[in-house]
């Protein structure tokens, strides 16, 4: 084993990139993971392994998160050190998982034979890519199943999630190790194994798991593209606040009316007769309004990134549940706030939302709400899902610039409506503001950096899912249980060898 085979799994993960929006060349999810399947399969020793696995983390995080930049150094107006400290730790964390996970498969999974290809490799990777989903906060970014938006295998999404369609990308992975490094029946298993997952996918896409619950629903969604270098200078706080309040008066009219994440240039609480202005306008042409806003909540010390309802009842809030670290608070000392503060970089916290908020009754439907970076935790919308009629995701991926980050947030979005097999509405600062179907087509999006009212038609539904009742519990329970038998085997089997018969 050489730096070479290192070389190879660096640039496996580095093109496994390329399967996720905006390229989709789904493919590589299946490709490359099998080409470190195969290298695992060849490394000498399990610290081997872990290096194959570190270089191939660290290609497909150096190259799928580089974006971090834009929003640190960018618009965030840190210093390079701290920008490129930032980028460089987040990519060692997670490409240190995919390290342990090597040194696990090489010293105790079977690399060198079928059973640990189709079976414990995927198990195991599939498990990793759960904990990191959620340890510390979690970072789901680049989990393989997202690449699979548009494939046979989403039909597997309303059944186990996001996690399930990585499962049988994994074991396809295996197959094609299994097929090129074996012979005989074995052969005959990788072939079933990598063709079932695609067919049963196929076969379950036209499953609608949910059905039409109520009237058809006019939405429109504003997009003001509001540069992020902008956003919160004083100078161009009425500029801003003029603009939504025209595009505004052009969607009265439409049922829900959805604006993006944090639209108002400063708290809510300071534009109180503003916000007056639009309900009460909204109210007379029958329009119900979802405005995203930060607030400071009646105690003056609470403050929340939050979704304001605007219907016929009182004002309602959702308060963001899962917030970004380092970017909506900090886990760090005072004093090491204070300096941030002189870096350019924001300082106050904001709180926290209540865990079990229900959806928002705005419109004549029942929301189920998200901001931004929330999407991607399925699980923390479970409940508020199964309780909607349809869903919203309010967001500002200008953050991201014109990377590919804002395409691959909108892939994340879609997998929250085939999850729950409902319609989604997502109203983005300058992009990608969509309508998506609960079969996780974009039925409408609006052309990105440009201020517009993008208008369409959302059917709420009813009922559930599969993944909605259970959650990630079966996919992750046989991954674990399977690992358990696989492991704990051997020992059981020499443990009874030397007990001597009485």
């Amino acid at each position: 084993m050489t730096w070479g085979w290192r070389a190879l799994a660096l640039a496996c993960g580095a093109l496994l990139t390329t399967a996720f929006a905006p390229l989709d060349f789904w493919w590589f999810a299946l490709l490359c993971p099998a080409v470190l399947i195969w290298l695992w399969s060849r490394a000498p020793t399990p610290r081997e392994g872990a290096w194959l696995g570190f270089a191939f983390g660290f290609g497909a995080y150096a190259a799928g998160t580089w974006w971090l930049y834009i929003a640190i150094r960018v618009f965030g107006q840190a210093p390079l050190w701290i920008a490129l400290t930032v980028m460089a730790g987040l990519v060692l964390i997670m490409a240190g998982y995919q390290a342990g996970l090597g040194y696990a498969v090489v010293r105790w999974l079977q690399v060198r034979r079928a059973r640990g290809w189709l079976l414990l490799v995927p198990a195991a990777w599939v498990l990793v890519e759960w904990w990191r989903g959620w340890f510390l906060s979690g970072f789901p970014w680049l989990s393989l199943g997202y690449s699979q938006a548009d494939t046979w295998l989403v039909g597997l999404a309303p059944i186990g999630g996001v996690h399930l369609l990585s499962a049988a990308l994994l074991v396809g992975a295996g197959a094609l190790v299994t097929l090129l490094q074996s012979r005989g029946p074995l052969r005959a298993v990788a072939v079933v194994a990598l063709g079932v997952p695609w067919t049963l996918g196929l076969s379950l896409r036209s499953v609608e798991w949910t059905r039409p619950d109520g009237p058809v629903k006019s939405v429109a969604i504003l997009q003001g593209a509001v540069p992020q270098d902008m956003k919160w200078l004083k100078s161009h706080q009425q500029t801003i606040l003029d603009e939504y309040a025209d595009l505004h008066a052009l969607a009265l009219g439409a049922d829900l009316i959805v604006w993006p994440e944090s639209a108002l240039p400063d708290l809510a609480n300071v534009y109180a007769n503003y916000v007056g202005t639009i309900w009460s306008g909204s109210d007379r042409a029958g329009s119900g309004v979802l405005m995203g806003v930060m607030r400071l909540d009646d105690d003056n010390v609470s403050y929340y990134n939050s979704v304001l309802a605007l219907g016929d009842a009182e004002p309602t809030f959702y308060d963001k549940t899962h917030l970004v670290p380092f970017g909506e608070y900090f886990p760090v000392p005072q004093h090491v706030r204070d300096w941030l503060r002189l870096m350019s970089l924001p300082n106050s916290d904001f709180d926290a939302g209540a865990d079990d908020q229900p959806p928002l009754d705005v419109a004549g439907m029942k929301v189920g709400i998200s901001i931004c970076y929330e999407d991607s935790y399925p699980t923390i919308l479970h409940a508020a899902t199964r309780d909607a009629g349809i869903l919203a995701n309010v967001t500002n991926d200008a953050w991201f610039g014109r990377s590919g980050a804002r395409y691959q947030h909108l892939q994340i979005a879609r997998f929250r409506a085939i999850e729950g097999r409902r319609f989604l509405v997502r109203a983005a600062n300058d992009g990608v503001s969509a309508i998506i179907g609960p079969s996780g087509a974009l039925v409408t999006r609006a052309a990105e950096f440009t201020p517009v009212v993008l208008r369409g038609q959302v059917q709420p539904r009813s009922g559930t899912t599969p993944y909605l009742v259970a959650g990630n519990f079966p996919v992750i329970g046989a991954a674990a249980f399977l690992l358990g038998i696989m492991l704990a085997g051997p020992l059981i089997w020499r443990r009874r060898s030397t007990i001597s018969p009485a």
